[in-house]
C-alpha cells in the first residue's frame, strides 16, 4: 500500500486544503485540489506499468524513448470521485474511462446499505484498471463495485485510489480485494456512528458539487 503523506511533499498542502472547512467554501478550489492529487497518483502509478522502447523522429535525428505500452482504464464511483478521476486522466490522457453508480441508502434509524445502480465501461479483459473514489469510509462501496467488475472481466491489475481512508475501510478492502494495489492520500483512525471519517473532510460530493436533495 502506497500512502502519499508518508513522505512530506506539496501533496500535503493539497490534502490540508481539502480538509480545511474555510477553504472548502470554494468548491472550484476543492475540485482542483482533488485533480492535483489525482495527477500525483497518476505519476506514481505510472512507475508500475509496462513500458516499451519506441523510436521517435526529431528534427535532427531519432530518439529512443520508453513509453507506456498499454494505457490503463480509469474508473470512478460517482459523484465525489469525478475530480480525482479527472486528475488521473490529465496524465493518462489516452486512457478510456469507466463509471460506477453506487450510493448509501439510509433508513430512518440511521443504518444504511450500499446500493449499486450500474457500471458503464469499455472491455476490461486483460486491462489495468484504476478505480478512484475520494473517500473510503467503510469500504463497502469500493468492494461491491470492484467485485462486480472482477466478476464480469478478467482484470490484469487492479489499482484503488483514494484521498482519505479509514483504518476500518482499508482493512475491509484488503480482506475482500487482496490482489488490489492501494494508493491512499492519508489514513484516519476514527469513524462516526453514521460511518463518516473523523477528522476526514466531510461529504466530498456535496462540497464539490452542491448539497444533494
Amino acid at each position: 500500500m502506497f500512502i502519499l503523506t508518508n513522505t512530506s511533499s506539496i501533496a500535503n498542502n493539497f490534502i490540508a486544503e481539502l480538509r480545511d472547512a474555510q477553504i472548502q467554501q470554494d468548491s472550484m478550489r476543492f475540485r482542483r485540489n482533488l485533480e492535483r492529487i489525482g495527477e500525483i497518483f497518476a505519476y506514481e502509478i505510472s512507475k508500475t506499468l509496462n513500458f516499451v522502447e519506441t523510436d521517435f523522429e526529431t528534427p535532427l535525428g531519432i530518439a529512443s524513448v520508453p513509453v507506456i505500452d498499454n494505457y490503463p482504464v480509469i474508473a470512478t464511483i460517482l459523484r465525489a470521485g469525478l475530480p480525482l478521476q479527472q486528475g488521473l486522466l490529465n496524465y493518462f490522457d489516452r486512457a478510456d474511462s469507466a463509471f460506477i453508480a453506487a450510493y448509501r441508502k439510509t433508513t430512518k434509524d440511521g443504518t444504511f446499505t450500499i446500493q449499486k445502480e450500474y457500471v458503464s465501461s469499455p472491455d476490461l479483459n486483460d486491462k489495468v484498471l484504476i478505480v478512484s473514489d475520494t473517500v473510503i469510509a467503510t469500504g463497502q462501496s469500493m468492494v461491491l463495485s470492484c467485485k462486480e467488475i472482477i466478476a464480469r472481466y478478467n482484470i490484469k491489475q487492479l489499482h484503488i485510489v483514494s484521498v482519505i481512508a479509514s483504518v476500518e475501510g482499508i482493512a475491509h478492502v484488503k480482506a475482500n480485494l487482496p490482489r488490489a494495489k492501494l494508493w491512499i492520500g492519508d489514513i484516519d483512525e476514527e469513524m462516526t456512528t453514521k460511518a463518516y471519517i473523523v477528522p476526514g473532510l466531510g461529504d466530498a460530493g456535496d462540497i464539490a458539487y452542491g448539497i444533494k436533495d
